[in-house]
Protein backbone atom coordinates (compact mmCIF):
# COMPACT_ATOMS: atom_id res chain seq x y z
CA UNK A 1 0.00 0.00 0.00
CA UNK A 2 2.67 2.43 0.64
CA UNK A 3 4.83 1.57 -2.08
CA UNK A 4 1.56 2.10 -4.52
CA UNK A 5 0.73 5.99 -2.95
CA UNK A 6 4.84 6.45 -3.74
CA UNK A 7 4.69 5.50 -7.55
CA UNK A 8 0.90 8.05 -7.53
CA UNK A 9 3.34 10.44 -5.48
CA UNK A 10 6.46 10.39 -8.26
CA UNK A 11 3.63 10.31 -11.18
CA UNK A 12 2.37 13.69 -10.16
CA UNK A 13 5.76 14.99 -9.17
CA UNK A 14 6.94 13.61 -13.17
CA UNK A 15 4.09 15.53 -14.02
CA UNK A 16 4.53 18.71 -12.51
CA UNK A 17 8.48 19.11 -13.58
CA UNK A 18 7.21 18.41 -17.05
CA UNK A 19 6.79 21.57 -19.22
CA UNK A 20 3.75 21.99 -20.72
CA UNK A 21 3.51 23.27 -24.25
CA UNK A 22 1.56 25.52 -25.42
CA UNK A 23 -0.95 25.53 -28.31
CA UNK A 24 1.39 27.54 -30.47
CA UNK A 25 4.30 24.93 -30.01
CA UNK A 26 2.60 22.58 -30.51
CA UNK A 27 1.22 23.77 -34.45
CA UNK A 28 4.95 25.29 -34.42
CA UNK A 29 6.51 21.80 -34.18
CA UNK A 30 3.92 20.11 -36.11
CA UNK A 31 4.51 22.70 -39.01
CA UNK A 32 8.82 22.34 -38.47
CA UNK A 33 8.34 18.48 -38.73
CA UNK A 34 6.19 18.91 -42.16
CA UNK A 35 8.71 21.52 -43.68
CA UNK A 36 9.50 20.63 -47.17
CA UNK A 37 12.22 23.32 -48.13
CA UNK A 38 13.69 24.28 -51.53
CA UNK A 39 17.06 22.87 -51.38
CA UNK A 40 18.19 25.81 -51.93
CA UNK A 41 16.63 26.80 -48.16
CA UNK A 42 17.82 26.00 -44.52
CA UNK A 43 16.67 25.71 -41.01
CA UNK A 44 18.53 26.56 -38.20
CA UNK A 45 17.98 27.04 -34.39
CA UNK A 46 20.69 29.06 -32.48
CA UNK A 47 19.02 28.62 -29.32
CA UNK A 48 19.04 24.94 -29.83
CA UNK A 49 15.40 22.63 -30.67
CA UNK A 50 14.19 23.41 -27.05
CA UNK A 51 13.74 26.92 -28.37
CA UNK A 52 11.16 26.46 -31.22
CA UNK A 53 9.68 29.52 -31.06
CA UNK A 54 12.97 31.53 -32.61
CA UNK A 55 15.02 30.16 -35.50
CA UNK A 56 16.75 31.31 -38.70
CA UNK A 57 16.16 30.29 -42.16
CA UNK A 58 19.01 30.56 -44.88
CA UNK A 59 17.81 31.30 -48.63
CA UNK A 60 20.77 30.65 -50.94
CA UNK A 61 18.56 31.91 -54.26
CA UNK A 62 19.38 29.30 -57.33
CA UNK A 63 18.55 32.05 -60.14
CA UNK A 64 17.22 35.85 -60.77
CA UNK A 65 19.06 38.77 -59.86
CA UNK A 66 20.24 37.43 -56.25
CA UNK A 67 21.70 34.09 -57.35
CA UNK A 68 24.63 33.07 -55.86
CA UNK A 69 23.78 35.21 -52.49
CA UNK A 70 23.30 33.75 -49.21
CA UNK A 71 20.67 35.80 -47.31
CA UNK A 72 19.65 34.86 -43.57
CA UNK A 73 16.56 35.53 -41.58
CA UNK A 74 15.37 35.35 -38.31
CA UNK A 75 11.92 34.38 -37.15
CA UNK A 76 10.18 35.00 -33.91
CA UNK A 77 7.11 33.22 -33.96
CA UNK A 78 4.60 34.90 -31.26
CA UNK A 79 2.51 32.58 -28.56
CA UNK A 80 -0.35 33.82 -30.37
CA UNK A 81 1.08 31.55 -33.60
CA UNK A 82 -1.33 30.67 -35.97
CA UNK A 83 -3.82 33.54 -35.28
CA UNK A 84 -0.66 35.58 -35.56
CA UNK A 85 1.98 36.06 -38.09
CA UNK A 86 5.76 34.93 -37.11
CA UNK A 87 7.89 38.14 -37.06
CA UNK A 88 10.75 38.23 -40.10
CA UNK A 89 13.43 40.32 -40.36
CA UNK A 90 16.10 39.25 -42.94
CA UNK A 91 19.38 39.51 -40.98
CA UNK A 92 21.81 40.49 -44.41
CA UNK A 93 21.72 43.76 -45.33
CA UNK A 94 20.37 43.67 -49.13
CA UNK A 95 19.64 46.05 -51.60
CA UNK A 96 15.84 45.01 -52.55
CA UNK A 97 12.37 46.45 -53.34
CA UNK A 98 10.89 44.72 -50.56
CA UNK A 99 13.10 44.31 -47.92
CA UNK A 100 14.87 47.82 -46.45
CA UNK A 101 17.94 48.24 -45.04
CA UNK A 102 17.09 47.36 -41.35
CA UNK A 103 16.01 44.63 -42.69
CA UNK A 104 11.75 44.53 -42.54
CA UNK A 105 10.42 42.33 -45.20
CA UNK A 106 7.78 43.70 -47.44
CA UNK A 107 5.94 39.84 -47.43
CA UNK A 108 1.74 40.39 -48.25
CA UNK A 109 1.38 36.86 -46.05
CA UNK A 110 3.07 38.47 -42.85
CA UNK A 111 0.62 41.45 -42.75
CA UNK A 112 -2.62 41.31 -43.57
CA UNK A 113 -3.32 38.32 -45.64
CA UNK A 114 -2.12 36.00 -43.19
CA UNK A 115 -4.39 33.52 -41.70
CA UNK A 116 -4.06 30.81 -39.29
CA UNK A 117 -4.28 28.19 -41.86
CA UNK A 118 -0.92 29.45 -43.48
CA UNK A 119 2.39 28.06 -42.25
CA UNK A 120 6.12 28.37 -41.67
CA UNK A 121 6.56 26.29 -45.20
CA UNK A 122 4.12 28.87 -46.59
CA UNK A 123 6.35 32.32 -45.19
CA UNK A 124 9.55 30.17 -46.31
CA UNK A 125 8.60 30.11 -50.05
CA UNK A 126 7.12 33.71 -49.77
CA UNK A 127 10.50 34.61 -49.20
CA UNK A 128 12.39 32.73 -51.44
CA UNK A 129 9.64 33.88 -54.12
CA UNK A 130 11.01 37.55 -52.92
CA UNK A 131 14.57 36.82 -54.69
CA UNK A 132 13.42 35.07 -58.07
CA UNK A 133 10.43 37.79 -58.61
CA UNK A 134 11.16 41.22 -56.64
CA UNK A 135 7.90 43.52 -56.52
CA UNK A 136 8.59 46.98 -57.06
CA UNK A 137 5.03 47.99 -56.67
CA UNK A 138 5.01 46.69 -52.70
CA UNK A 139 8.28 48.26 -51.59
CA UNK A 140 9.60 49.45 -48.37
CA UNK A 141 13.04 50.35 -50.66
CA UNK A 142 11.45 53.04 -52.66
CA UNK A 143 14.67 53.36 -54.62
CA UNK A 144 15.47 50.59 -55.30
CA UNK A 145 11.91 50.06 -56.20
CA UNK A 146 12.47 52.80 -58.80
CA UNK A 147 15.51 51.55 -60.23
CA UNK A 148 13.98 47.85 -60.77
CA UNK A 149 10.49 49.61 -62.75
CA UNK A 150 12.70 52.35 -64.91
CA UNK A 151 16.15 50.33 -65.36
CA UNK A 152 16.35 46.66 -65.03
CA UNK A 153 19.82 46.41 -66.30
CA UNK A 154 21.16 49.21 -63.86
CA UNK A 155 19.09 47.35 -60.59
CA UNK A 156 21.14 44.17 -62.00
CA UNK A 157 24.32 46.01 -61.55
CA UNK A 158 23.37 47.23 -58.35
CA UNK A 159 22.30 43.86 -56.95
CA UNK A 160 25.68 42.47 -57.76
CA UNK A 161 27.53 45.79 -56.89
CA UNK A 162 26.04 44.96 -53.10
CA UNK A 163 26.33 41.31 -52.98
CA UNK A 164 29.81 41.82 -53.71
CA UNK A 165 29.95 44.36 -50.88
CA UNK A 166 30.05 47.47 -52.48
CA UNK A 167 28.25 50.47 -52.44
CA UNK A 168 24.99 51.77 -53.76
CA UNK A 169 23.83 54.97 -53.60
CA UNK A 170 25.79 56.27 -50.49
CA UNK A 171 25.05 53.21 -48.58
CA UNK A 172 27.59 50.44 -47.72
CA UNK A 173 26.73 46.73 -48.04
CA UNK A 174 28.58 43.48 -46.38
CA UNK A 175 29.76 40.52 -48.98
CA UNK A 176 26.84 37.70 -49.14
CA UNK A 177 28.04 35.56 -51.74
Amino acid sequence: MIKLFKVKEKQRENVTNTKKQTAAELRLHKDISELNLPKSCSITFPDGKDDLMNFEVLIRPDEGYYEGGKFLFSFQVSPHYPHEAPKVKCKTKIYHPNIDLEGNVCLNILREDWKPVLNINTVVYGLYHLFTEPNYEDPLNHDAAAVLRDNPMLFATNVKRAMAGGYVCHTSFTRCT
